[in-house]
């Protein structure tokens, strides 16, 4: 009995020793055991295989680069078909003239003379003939790439405009440069005869956009004046003829609503420029010789003006391509005249 009683005792202090373990406690980020419903993504529940061969077509799909034709089937796609132009091929490259006539008349001499040049700017009517102006022969002979685009806007206007909007655009246009043109004369004439009720044109944004460019120029010699080639037999009305920066230049005023910071963005205005160049110094009219010449874009906005600089040799060049475009004119005038002999 002893012995029972003593290992009772010895097992309750046993227990006081003992140290129950911490029941677990198991954590987790699960939004189900947090008491949220899990979200579905509808793609899942998408049949893939079913669309399979599409998707693939889709991500195996490389864009054309655009061309003209690509340009013309998106209008035709969004718009209809409004032209049926085709699109410009390669031009070939520029050859060299067959009748080569020199740009500068060593007849003439390049240092003023007090004695011989006019002591008001020259203003010589032009006289309307069978000879070709230089525009005519500009827009005779534009490559096709140009026509294209030509065209192309001319389709884009008009379905913004309508036939008479076109219309009224071109002639708004047209009558701005008129007054552009006028403005100018005037500033430049020593007379400075302006009327009152174009008073209101100084204030155009086209003249505050050439002011910096007219702090440069001097010594007017001709404006709005017309002149000849004798020997190549073309006519045109230049702009002005007048010292920018020292050099005396023909000089082309241009507007436009968009910038044109590079003489490539002028298009064929180079080309006018060096023809009424080569004509002013074959011209009996004109008892000085020019070497330069300078294309003036104003804006609307008032935005300075973007002067393009001609020099002799950059003339020199621009003169060679007028010459082809001369020759490419003549023999164009000269099949037509044999087809309406047939």
């Amino acid at each position: 009995m002893e012995v029972f009683q003593t290992i009772c005792r010895q097992l309750q202090s046993s227990k006081r020793l003992f140290v129950e373990a911490a029941p677990r406690v198991v954590f987790s980020t699960s939004s189900y055991l947090c008491g949220r419903k899990k979200r579905v993504n509808p793609y899942e529940q998408v049949d893939q295989e079913k669309y399979s061969d599409l998707v693939r077509s889709v991500l195996s799909f490389r864009g054309h680069a655009r061309t003209p034709q690509s340009l013309f089937e998106e209008d035709a796609l969004l718009y209809g078909p409004v032209s049926k132009s085709k699109a410009p091929k390669q031009e070939e490259e520029a050859g060299v003239p067959q009748n080569w006539f020199p740009l500068f008349n060593p007849e003439k001499s390049i240092k003023p003379d007090p004695a011989r040049d006019p002591p008001v700017p020259l203003k010589i009517p032009l006289q309307r003939n069978a000879i070709p102006s230089v525009t005519r022969v500009l827009q005779q002979t534009m490559t096709s790439e140009q026509t294209f685009y030509l065209e192309k806007w001319r389709q884009r206007m008009i379905l913004e405009l309508g036939e008479d909007g076109f219309a009224e655009y071109t002639s708004n246009m047209f009558l701005q440069g008129k007054q552009f043109h006028e403005a100018l004369e005037s500033i430049l004439s020593p007379q400075g005869n302006l009327k009152e009720r174009d008073e209101s044109l100084l204030e155009s944004g086209y003249i505050q956009s050439v002011q910096h460019v007219l702090k440069d120029i001097s010594g007017v010699r001709a404006l709005e004046s017309a002149v000849k080639h004798e020997t190549l037999q073309y006519v045109g009305l230049l702009d002005c003829v007048a010292d920018y920066q020292g050099k005396l230049c023909v000089i082309d005023w241009k507007t436009s609503e968009k910038p044109k910071p590079f003489i490539r963005n002028t298009f064929d205005n180079p080309l006018q420029v060096v023809a009424y160049v080569g004509a002013v110094n074959h011209d009996a009219n004109y008892s000085f010789q020019v070497q330069c010449g300078l294309i003036v874009v104003a804006y609307k906005n008032g935005s300075p003006a973007h002067p393009h600089f001609m020099d002799a040799e950059l003339c020199s060049q621009y003169w060679a391509k007028w010459l082809l475009r001369l020759e490419e004119y003549t023999k164009k005038e000269k099949n037509q005249n044999i087809q309406k002999l047939d």
